[in-house]
C-alpha cells in the first residue's frame, strides 16, 4: 500500500520561533502562509509542516498523488480506495472520505497510542 508523500505536521506555539529553529536545522520553506498561520518546509525529503493554532497534537501526514517534493504523480492509489482497504483490514476511521466523490478528499486514522494519522489527497 503506497500511502504517498510522507510530513509530519507539528502543531507549534510560535510559527516564527519554529520556522527560525527548523532552518538553522537546514530546513527552507517551500510552501504556506505565515499570515494564515502554517508553512511548509523542506530538507532534502524530508518535509516539515508548522501549524500554529489550527490543530491541538502533532499528525503525521500522507498525501497521495504527491512525491516528497509536493509534485502531481501520474498514477497513484486513490484515497477513497486507501480508506476502502483500512477499513477491510479493520482500521478504525476517525473521519472518513465521502467515497462518492472523486479528487481532494482525506481521512484521519488514530494509532494505538494517540497519535493521528491524516491521509490527505490533494489532487
Amino acid at each position: 500500500m503506497d500511502l504517498g508523500a510522507f510530513s509530519i505536521s507539528l502543531a507549534v506555539k510560535d510559527l516564527a520561533a519554529s520556522r527560525s529553529f527548523y532552518e538553522k536545522l537546514g530546513f527552507e520553506v517551500f510552501g504556506g502562509d505565515a499570515a494564515q498561520g502554517w508553512l511548509v518546509l523542506r530538507n532534502g525529503d524530508h518535509v516539515i509542516g508548522l501549524f500554529q493554532g489550527m490543530f491541538e497534537r502533532n499528525i503525521l501526514t500522507f498525501n497521495p498523488g504527491w512525491d516528497q517534493g509536493a509534485r502531481k504523480l501520474d498514477r497513484f492509489t486513490d484515497v477513497r480506495e486507501l480508506q476502502r482497504v483500512l477499513k477491510a483490514r479493520g482500521v478504525a476511521i476517525q473521519q472518513e472520505a465521502d467515497e462518492s466523490t472523486s479528487g481532494p478528499a482525506s481521512f484521519v486514522v488514530v494509532d494505538p497510542d494517540g497519535n493521528p494519522v491524516l491521509v490527505d489527497q490533494h489532487v
